[in-house]
């Protein structure tokens, strides 16, 4: 009798793990990076993602962006720091998305990381 629930057991563990392995996730484009010259150009609520340099701390959560087209307005929330440190050397990857206000726009960041300069 045992030896029946072991072995059932056992089918039944295989039967879990291979419907685990055949598991994935989505393996299709994801959001490229852009230039701060198309991130003005884009409308609300975009999501983008930009590669450059933070140049700049304007006070609270707002900060300058730069890249090799132009500079624009970010903000970032101190939670969304979780413990990256940067300074105006640091090449960065921001993503977040465009906030447009009258004749303002900035990004909103929801993450960044630094990236290795070599």
């Amino acid at each position: 009798m045992y030896k029946k629930y072991l072995l059932l057991t056992v089918f039944i563990m295989l039967g879990i793990l291979t419907l685990v392995a055949q598991t994935g996730g989505f393996t299709g484009p994801s959001l490229v990076v852009i230039t701060v010259e198309q991130a003005k150009e884009l409308p609300d609520e975009t999501p983008v993602v930009l590669q450059g340099k933070i140049t700049k701390s304007l006070g609270d959560d707002d900060y300058t962006f730069e890249d090799e087209t132009g500079t624009i307005r970010i903000e970032i929330d101190d939670d969304v720091w979780k413990g990256v440190f940067v300074d105006e050397n640091d090449l960065v990857e921001i993503r977040g998305e465009i906030d447009k206000e009258f004749l303002r726009v900035r990004i909103s960041v929801d993450s960044i990381k630094k990236l290795n300069q070599e």
